[in-house]
């Protein structure tokens, strides 16, 4: 079996933190979003290749990543795109995946910026045991969350409808981009040829539902999409579970740390209060309160409170400053 680990989105959700870093690499706890997947793939003898799907933006980040790691499976697959407009959405990417990298085999396919809290193997269990094309679904518990994703309605475990973003939802069990293909569903080709939706997985498994069978693997563990500030926030929280983390390089004075704080190495606290916050590498804050808010590298903040905020790399943030 081989497997697609999906990291080539530009997440201009999360503009400035990622406008030149890709999200799958930020820090949840002492490892990154898209390492938890890779360890749980390095460790599955099934899964004989990971292929890492990424834009020529990225690649050159990703390249040193995996040289700096211990992972042994994973190889970069890069499509020729630089920029959010020429993407050629996420089917089209894998149709051109399989073709470049010649791939005749059951496949397991994983968005890279999913932090979620089963195990991969069970799915890949799941996927075995059954003989068809599967998918993991979770109970979002919000109808309104429901219409970001694609709807799952299911008969046993077998998926009997598939809507993608559906304007009314009728439950609130949507799919996660984790699926597992037969080597017989790569039908990517055909999928695109027909004219349909490039972009969205869902759409491929709402074609793929109404020509073959498609098997539901529903789990309760916690899942975050990684896709906005918010969840970033909440998947560090879960990560840390009120604990915080401090480099040793970084320096913290005559201030308050609360729960679920990242502070990365050649920071500089002072006189300052963080709860729920990341602070990037070499930023500096001086007295501020900051709660719930992503500080990027090298930036400096004085006398300045700020809650629910997003800064980017460099900011220059000072108290009576006009912007």
């Amino acid at each position: 079996m081989k497997a697609v680990v999906l990291a080539g989105g530009y997440a201009t959700r999360l503009w400035p933190v990622t406008k030149h870093r890709p999200k799958m690499l930020l820090p949840v706890g002492n490892t990154t979003v898209i390492d938890r997947i890779f360890e749980s793939l390095e460790a599955d003898d099934r899964i004989e290749s990971v292929y890492v799907s990424t834009n020529e933006r990225f690649a050159s980040a990703f390249e040193t990543h995996l040289e700096d790691s211990d992972f042994e499976k994973p190889t970069l697959s890069v499509e020729e795109t630089t920029d959010e407009d020429e993407k050629f959405g996420v089917v089209g990417a894998l149709a051109q995946l399989v073709d470049r990298e010649g791939i005749d085999d059951d496949l397991l396919v994983v968005a890279g910026d999913n932090l979620i809290g089963f195990d991969l193997p069970a799915f890949v269990d799941f996927f075995e045991a059954g003989g068809t094309a599967s998918l993991a679904a979770y109970d979002v518990g919000d109808r309104e969350k429901a219409k970001s994703y694609g709807l799952v309605e299911l008969d046993g475990d077998r998926v009997v409808d598939f809507q993608e973003k559906p304007d009314e939802p009728k439950s609130t069990l949507v799919s996660i981009a984790c699926y597992g293909f037969s080597r017989e569903s790569l039908r990517f080709e055909e999928y695109l040829e027909d004219g349909n939706n490039p972009d969205e997985p869902g759409w491929f498994i709402q074609w793929l539902q109404r020509r073959e069978a498609v098997r539901a693997f529903v789990f309760e563990e916690p899942w975050f999409d990684i896709g906005t500030p918010q969840s970033y926030l909440d998947a560090v929280a879960w990560e840390l579970d009120g604990d915080s983390v401090i480099a040793e390089s970084a320096r913290v004075e005559r201030s308050t740390i609360g729960e679920n704080v990242h502070v990365m190495p050649d920071a500089e606290i002072v006189d300052s209060t963080l709860d729920g916050s990341l602070v990037f590498e070499g930023a500096t804050i001086e007295g501020c309160e900051i709660h719930d808010t992503i500080i990027d590298r090298e930036t400096h903040i004085e006398d300045v409170d700020l809650a629910g905020a997003l800064i980017g790399a460099h900011t220059q943030l000072r108290n009576g400053d006009d912007g």
